[in-house]
């Protein structure tokens, strides 16, 4: 297996795109890149109809970002820049005229659940709790924000961020609208993942098109904010404390 990958396969009209990171599968921005690359190519490519989003492993969907590679940046632009990786893959699931269906297996954390909410329709393990923790390392969720609050609204929104260090059970995500589904186990969460992707890939692509748009009209305005977002985080993760919050927290 590769040291990390994004990857796509194609069957049946149905795009699987697949990421991996042997660090918890959490985000360098190469690979940021590469899944904003490859969902933008899915929504582009006629032969696909619905994507479905997935990593690899049992315990951990989504790390968030590389600790080490937050550790390298020296330079305000270069951080502003990494932090719009995630902004770019988030705006490329919004723009997406396809819908994407979220496989969620293990914990997700900041990014992790960020892409989770970029998600049309999120399908979970009871094993996938939640956790915003960038408040505890001298930054803030602000990018990944608007994906977050537009599914689960401000006030648990702020449950999560103002609780940096506890653990939302995959229940509470169900509960709060981050998870429209949630099972015992994995082979119950593949097989509810692919019949949903096998039932929309025979609806007609042009009405799912129109409704992905109404779906998603109140998020408009997140090329102008996002950029905005991702330079507040820029700047931030080049002080002194944040600094000294992850060297303490590499293994």
């Amino acid at each position: 297996m590769k040291e990390h990958f994004v990857s796509t396969e194609i069957t049946n009209d149905i795009a699987y795109i697949t990421f991996f990171h042997p660090k918890s599968n959490s985000f360098p921005s190469e690979q940021l890149q590469s899944l904003a690359h490859e969902i933008d190519e899915a929504g582009k490519n006629e032969s696909v109809k619905v994507l479905v989003l997935q990593s690899v492993g049992e315990t951990v969907f989504c790390a968030g970002a590389s600790f080490e590679e937050l550790l390298l940046l020296n330079e305000k632009d270069k951080a502003t820049k990494f932090f719009m990786g995630f902004a770019n893959v988030l705006l490329a699931m919004k723009n997406c005229p396809k819908f994407i269906i979220g496989k969620v297996i293990g914990k997700a954390v900041g990014g992790g659940v960020g892409l989770v909410s970029g998600c049309d329709y999120a399908i979970a393990m009871n094993n996938a709790n939640i956790r915003l923790s960038e408040l505890s390392i001298g930054i803030g969720p602000f990018v990944i924000e608007p994906a977050i609050s537009r599914k689960i609204g401000v006030n648990a929104f702020s449950e999560m961020t103002l609780n940096p260090k506890e653990w939302k059970s995959a229940n509470w995500a169900f509960e709060k609208g981050i998870y429209n589904k949630v099972y015992e186990n994995q082979t119950l969460v593949e097989e509810e993942v692919d019949k949903m992707a096998k039932d929309l890939s025979k609806y007609s692509l042009d009405a799912m098109k129109h409704l992905k748009k109404i779906l998603w009209e109140n998020a408009n305005n997140w090329e102008t904010i996002m950029p905005i977002r991702a330079a507040m985080s820029g700047e931030l993760v080049l002080t002194e404390n944040t600094k000294n919050i992850l060297n303490a927290l590499k293994p």
